[in-house]
């Protein structure tokens, strides 16, 4: 049998699928990550906001279902720095950061209406 340049071709081509698709199989569709480390940086400092903002809505929307009728919720920094070190593994997390995004997600939910915070002192 012959192989003629057709044949490895395909060859060649199968294999690269296949490369590709134990790839996507290891890093579960993703990259691990960036080569350069200032997009690594980047990368790192926008997940840290977008943890905070998601732990800060997290802690919003449970002070309002625990909060009784007519009672306003109460969100701390404190609450929003430790379901950030609790659900999303940060080792540390700055109190001035959690305020900032407990700030801009109170502002953005309307919460002055039903919540009482300390991010603003």
């Amino acid at each position: 049998m012959r192989w003629d340049a057709d044949a490895v071709l395909g060859v060649l081509v199968v294999l690269a699928g296949a490369g590709l698709v134990a790839a996507g199989v290891v890093w579960k569709g993703r990259s691990v990550r960036p080569f350069a480390s200032s997009r690594a940086r980047t990368v790192a400092q926008r997940e840290y906001a977008r943890d905070l903002q998601r732990a800060a809505d997290q802690v919003i929307a449970t002070a309002r279902r625990c909060a009784g009728e007519g009672e306003p919720a109460i969100v701390t920094v404190d609450a929003v720095v430790r379901v950030t070190r609790d659900r999303y593994g940060y080792a540390t997390v700055e109190r001035r950061h959690a305020a900032a995004a407990l700030r801009r997600r109170y502002v953005h939910g309307r919460c002055a209406a039903d919540c009482v915070t300390d991010a603003f002192g």
